[in-house]
């Protein structure tokens, strides 16, 4: 359990507007940028430890090794080191293309004082935690109502979401490795 404790969860997941058929061209269901689906929507990275929720980053455009490697500069070191301030922490991230990318590899490898890397096999089953933590804010997004009109509101709910899940659930997901 000690060496799961120790691990910083990561990943990014898509959240759509769901508007009704013959509404997806209608201002409130295209107001802001689109990124896919009828209403458009938005794509956001996570991350959490046994020891605390992370930021939640809405990421403005498709992800790509130059976004993510700003997310790993700006949010998830200032993160680590303070959650990990001994250095002891692991960092899970799967092996979508922008995490395989040499700048982003390159700058852990830079880091390795800082930043040890888990390793993940390719083709492997997706096990992160993190995506039980995509299900149950999206659970959460879906059950308010009215539905999200526009990106704007999509952001701002999410955002609500992420920072008022319990802590307990991020602990439930980290013992659960022991099973």
């Amino acid at each position: 359990m000690d060496e799961w404790k120790i691990v910083a969860w990561s990943d990014e997941s898509q959240f759509l507007i769901d508007c009704l058929p013959g509404e997806q061209l209608l201002p409130s269901c295209t107001a802001g940028h689109t990124q896919a689906g009828g209403g458009g929507g938005i794509m956001l990275w996570g991350t959490f430890s046994w020891v605390s929720l992370g930021p939640l980053v809405v990421v403005e455009q498709t992800m790509k090794a130059a976004n993510y490697l700003n997310i790993i500069v700006n949010q998830l070191h200032p993160y680590k080191v303070f959650v990990f301030s001994t250095g002891n922490g692991i960092y899970h991230q799967d092996n979508a293309p922008c995490h395989k990318a040499r700048t982003v590899l390159e700058w852990f490898e830079e880091h390795t004082d800082e930043f040890h890397l888990m390793s993940w096999p390719p083709n492997s089953p997706d096990l992160n935690l993190m995506e039980h933590i995509w299900d149950v804010m999206e659970q959460q997004l879906r059950a308010q109502t009215p539905p999200c009109p526009n990106i704007l509101t999509l952001c701002d709910r999410c955002l609500d979401i992420w920072y008022n899940l319990s802590p307990v659930m991020d602990q439930k997901l980290v013992a659960s490795m022991l099973f």
